[in-house]
């Protein structure tokens, strides 16, 4: 089980360094996400550099790099505490891409995409989250880190096996933000309707 796990930390690195945001990109004739808008490999900067059906792609894409490795997993009996491992290579993947530099997002849509094997409350009750601070703030920053702060909690009522794992992907969304924590603070951060050039 121990080599099976190993295994799949290194498939769901893999599978989650296919930067979506920059192939999607190509294949619209869009500008590369990297060097313009915010310079995240994002959805959201693809929403602003070219609009709303990239950007689903883009979303819909870098869920399924989290879902697919984990979901795997799960069915090969592999234990919880290793799953998270296997979600955290994942998010990895995507913010440090093997094939893209290392250059990449930041890992929210991928986290999301791992912990939807828990159970579509989960799902609902995170993507609530993040629609109510949006809507209320403007602020998709702000709106994953609530998210990714509630998780484990959330967690801990519907699956509480997985609370560490889901605790584990959250330290490390919360570590990729910490530039964005810092703008939050400063009054500095753009929001998800800003056009050209923004932070994110």
């Amino acid at each position: 089980m121990i080599a099976l796990s190993l295994l799949m930390v290194c498939v769901a690195y893999l599978v989650g360094s296919v930067s979506s945001a920059v192939l999607i990109s190509r294949l619209f004739r869009l500008p590369d996400p990297r060097k313009n808008g915010s310079g995240n490999p994002g959805a959201t900067n693809v929403l602003r550099i070219g609009g709303r059906f990239p950007a689903v792609l883009v979303l819909l894409s870098d869920i399924l790099k989290g879902t697919i490795p984990v979901y795997s997993a799960y069915f090969m009996g592999i234990p919880p505490v290793a799953l998270g491992l296997i979600a955290i290579a994942a998010c990895l993947g995507h913010i440090y891409p093997l094939y893209f530099q290392f250059n990449g997002g930041k890992g929210v849509a991928t986290a999301f995409g791992a912990m939807l094997p828990i159970g579509p409350s989960l799902a609902g009750l995170l993507i609530a989250s993040w629609a109510v601070v949006v809507f209320i703030w403007g602020y998709s920053s702000l709106g994953a880190l609530v998210s990714v702060m509630l998780a484990p909690v959330f967690t801990w009522f519907i699956k509480p096996q997985y609370t560490l794992p889901v605790a584990m992907l959250s330290i490390l969304i919360i570590f990729r933000h910490r530039d964005n924590i810092k703008r939050l603070w400063a009054g500095e951060e753009s929001k998800v309707w800003d056009k050209g050039k923004a932070n994110e």
